[in-house]
């Protein structure tokens, strides 16, 4: 990773958003908009730090966090996934480049697929005949905080 301490201020930074979404969630299975808006706004800083140039890098990656957002957009309007995490995920995808991003997806949907399985768990041990309420913002977040700390903590990368 290049980019110096500011590049990593950032990512702390947005480790620290996205650990703020996680408490949210699981609290009031909601994702504030400030937490959203904060890493959305921060990602430029990030492009900034790292010398990314503003054709092609920046453009990529504003496309990448539309696209995110706009095939997660129609997941929500089928109902299987919350505005929050819509926004959680298109603010991130602008962090992250397409390999990364791919990366991010599968452990998001791994660990969403064990937060799943646990929330039915405890549905079924409370005997509660309501809809499941899922707070999958704590998979994007760890799928988020598992891709940004492997450029750390992962020797071969």
């Amino acid at each position: 990773m290049t980019g110096g301490i500011f590049t990593h201020v950032l990512v702390a930074m947005l480790g620290c958003l996205l650990l703020v979404a996680v408490f949210t969630d699981l609290k009031s299975r909601t994702i504030e908009h400030w937490t959203n808006g904060a890493i959305a706004l921060l990602a430029p800083f990030y492009w900034w730090s790292l010398g990314y140039a503003l054709w092609p890098d920046v453009a990529i990656q504003i496309g990448i966090g539309l696209g995110v957002f706009a095939v997660f957009a129609a997941i929500y309007a089928t109902g299987a996934m919350g505005g929050g995490d819509v926004k959680l995920l298109g603010a991130l995808a602008l962090w992250l480049p397409i390999i990364p991003l791919f990366n991010m997806l599968f452990i998001m949907a791994i660990a969403g697929g064990v937060i799943t399985i646990i929330a039915l768990i405890v549905h079924k041990i409370r005997k509660l005949h309501d809809k499941i309420e899922v707070p999958y913002g704590v998979a994007i977040a760890a799928g988020g905080l598992w891709v940004m700390s492997e450029q750390y903590l992962n020797q071969f990368a």
